[in-house]
């Protein structure tokens, strides 16, 4: 028995001309909504209140150090000492199209374009609010634990590296993926159903990076059909029931489970290097099962809810025993890692291989390098040299063989490109360790780490059954690979900014929490090193927001081009609105809702919504024209069995009005399409 609570707050920010976070494409900015962003938290505490755990999935690429540091400065001034380092986890779905800019190092800036204040606030904002709500709502209840397999959901993306471990471990594994997902249920002293918390490793790109739709993604799909069936009656977003489908060990994990293909020729992919003959590395592509991105992620994200709701439905194995955390700050520049008894090795200043600037075939790099390089080539190399500044001998010398193209450990300007500080975190719930790891460790490489930990505790008497790893918590330091899978240097290898040793590092440090737990020494490890706050102005390549203008005759909110008078379920209806940038609204209304379709109720007279801008079901699109102008077109893809009758399409926004030339004001708007009938016929 437990006193737990369950929250969840938007944290969607603002969804235009912000960059997504996750495939570091430059022209993918936001363009509008397709379903908004969650963060999910979970608070357990033991019936005296005297030790707590909070547990948060947010649906954001990944959390970063700025964003942990604000949310916990939060949480201290609302809370005291009752939320702190140790006992709050804060995880990132991976979401590949939520909004970037809410990070401190200098590497990230690049790809979202600086440190976006809307957006960062959003995110702290959401999450806190997600907290606040679980604890206002603390009661007693149980915890129940399950696992399964789930299949035809995930691909490793990485085989060849994935070969390169030891054949004698590879043989203990029937699979390159890890399938098999966690679920924890909450329930209250009633039986009354209060949440879940999945665990399940794969990457959510089955939205490519041509979308500019702001999504949470197939994991995200999955929490919003959990969250519809048990908030029966509910529009999304709303209801108590909260279902969190939390990221693990996902690093070499893609959804995209036709494989690589060649976009030209159509001819498989799948070699070392990830390239095609016509083309090369830009051309190759990994497919997902559906007819287009929006098919692939329903299709994925439905796999994985239907096993989360059939391990929730028999989940019988009660969780019970006390809690405890264990937190510490590490500086992985500088880690000393015995491998043996004569053995020492050290990690390395961060730096950045040339196969991290190949992408992967979910989505690939801009220039065409290409995966698997073990060679530097002389001409990156040179450009690296007079921008950025040739990396050092010995970082060289630490990372090999990977070839260095960015040296980010020895990059200062204007702050550092890369985090020294990281954190390292386990949370223990009775049987059940949290591992919470501030990155997308390879499935061999979570496997080793879970292993290492459930082995600690065993070792020391307090066995757990249950070790779960939390991915991209904390800090984000890309990736983790085995240092065998590190040799062959593809895409996660190049990417894990630590060198060849980053893994055994890990584990090492991961083992002496779960030391310090099991042997009830926490209150002895040392804190670490505190991590740095730069102070950074709004230093940010968005375009301003300007005044904005409408056609002649015409006003905000308009329609300019109107619904037809009937549809059938199954047909799109759309409807194109006088527009205005949604970032207005985003800087206006923490709950701000884009559009609601709406069916008129001839028994009341009145209007009832049925759809709003988190429905999976509409889409809201916003594009930016000339001389201040905007249009939005919204779009309801009218689900199957919908409800003969009559609707209208409204939208809701803010245009900016001049006052002086100093201030301007948001002006609220709305804008309703004409009513359609939906036939059976």
């Amino acid at each position: 028995n437990y006193l737990l609570g369950v929250g969840r707050a938007d944290c969607t920010g603002p969804v235009a001309e912000i960059p997504l976070m996750g495939y570091a494409k430059a022209d993918q900015v936001g363009g509008g909504l397709l379903t908004r962003l969650y963060s999910r938290a979970f608070i357990v505490a033991d019936l005296d209140d005297s030790k707590r755990v909070v547990f948060v999935s947010a649906d954001i690429g990944m959390v970063s150090q700025r964003l942990r540091l604000e949310v916990l400065k939060k949480l201290k001034s609302k809370y005291g000492e009752l939320y702190r380092q140790d006992n709050v986890i804060l995880s990132g779905t991976h979401t590949h199209s939520g909004p970037g800019g809410y990070f401190q190092y200098t590497l990230f800036w690049i790809t979202s374009k600086g440190l976006i204040r809307p957006s960062l606030d959003a995110i702290v904002n959401g999450i806190v609010k997600s907290i606040d709500i679980a604890h206002q709502n603390m009661k007693r209840g149980r915890l129940f634990i399950n696992r399964g397999t789930v299949e035809n959901s995930q691909i490793n993306r990485s085989p060849f590296s994935y070969l390169e471990n030891p054949a004698s471990e590879r043989s203990r594994y029937s699979s390159n993926t890890d399938k098999e997902m966690v679920v924890l249920k909450m329930v209250d002293g009633n039986g009354q159903e209060l949440g879940l918390i999945s665990w399940f490793a794969v990457h959510p790109v089955s939205m490519n990076n041509t979308n500019h739709l702001v999504n949470s993604d197939n994991v995200g799909y999955a929490s919003y059909l959990f969250e519809q069936e048990k908030n029966k009656g509910m529009l999304p977003g709303e209801g108590s029931f909260v279902a969190a489908f939390a990221s693990s060990n996902l690093g070499d994990v893609s959804p995209n489970i036709k494989g690589p293909f060649c976009v030209n020729t159509g001819e498989s992919c799948n070699n070392p290097q990830s390239t095609c003959p016509v083309g090369g590395a830009t051309m190759c592509m990994a497919m997902g099962p559906g007819n287009d991105m929006f098919d692939s992620t329903r299709i994925i994200g439905q796999n994985i809810y239907l096993k989360a709701r059939e391990l929730y439905e028999k989940a019988s194995q009660e969780v019970t025993g006390p809690l405890s955390s264990a937190h510490q700050w590490v500086n992985m520049s500088d880690v000393s890692v015995e491998l043996n008894a004569t053995h020492t090795v050290k990690t390395c200043k961060p730096a950045l291989g040339h196969s991290f600037a190949a992408g992967t075939i979910d989505g690939v790099g801009a220039l065409n390098f290409t995966q698997g390089s073990v060679e530097g080539d002389p001409f990156w190399d040179e450009i690296r040299d007079q921008l950025l500044g040739k990396p050092s001998n010995e970082t060289k010398a630490c990372h090999k063989p990977k070839p260095i193209l960015f040296n980010t450990g020895e990059m200062t300007w204007p702050h550092p490109w890369h985090p020294d500080i990281v954190d390292v975190q386990i949370a223990a719930i009775g049987s059940l360790a949290i591992v919470a790891v501030p990155g997308e460790f390879t499935t061999m490489s979570g496997r080793r780490l879970r292993e290492a930990v459930k082995r600690e505790f065993d070792s020391h008497g307090t066995p757990r059954t249950d070790v779960v790893i939390a991915g991209l918590c904390n800090v984000y330091t890309h990736y983790i690979t085995t240092y065998e899978e590190y040799q062959v240097q593809r895409y996660e290898a190049a990417s894990t900014i630590y060198g060849p040793h980053t893994l055994s590092a890990y584990i090492q440090l991961y083992r002496g929490l779960a030391k310090a737990i099991a042997t009830n020494t926490v209150q002895d490890l040392p804190r670490g090193p505190e991590p740095p706050v730069f102070n950074i102005g709004n230093v940010t390549l968005v375009p301003p927001l300007v005044v904005e203008r409408v056609p002649a005759n015409k006003t905000f909110g308009d329609v300019l081009q109107e619904v037809r008078q009937q549809y059938r379920a199954t047909e799109v209806v759309e409807v194109t609105f006088v527009g205005a940038n949604p970032r207005n609204s985003a800087e206006n209304a923490t709950e701000h809702n884009f559009l609601t379709v709406e069916r008129y109720a001839s028994t009341s007279g009145g209007w009832h919504v049925v759809e709003n801008d988190a429905s999976w079901d509409t889409r809201f699109y916003w594009t930016k024209g000339l001389f201040g102008r905007s249009n939005v077109i919204i779009e309801w893809h009218i689900p199957h069995g919908t409800e003969p009758g009559i609707y209208r399409i409204r939208y809701f926004g803010h245009y900016k009005k001049k006052l002086s030339n100093e201030h301007s004001v948001s002006i609220p708007f709305e804008g309703t399409s004409s009513v359609f009938e939906i036939t059976t016929l």
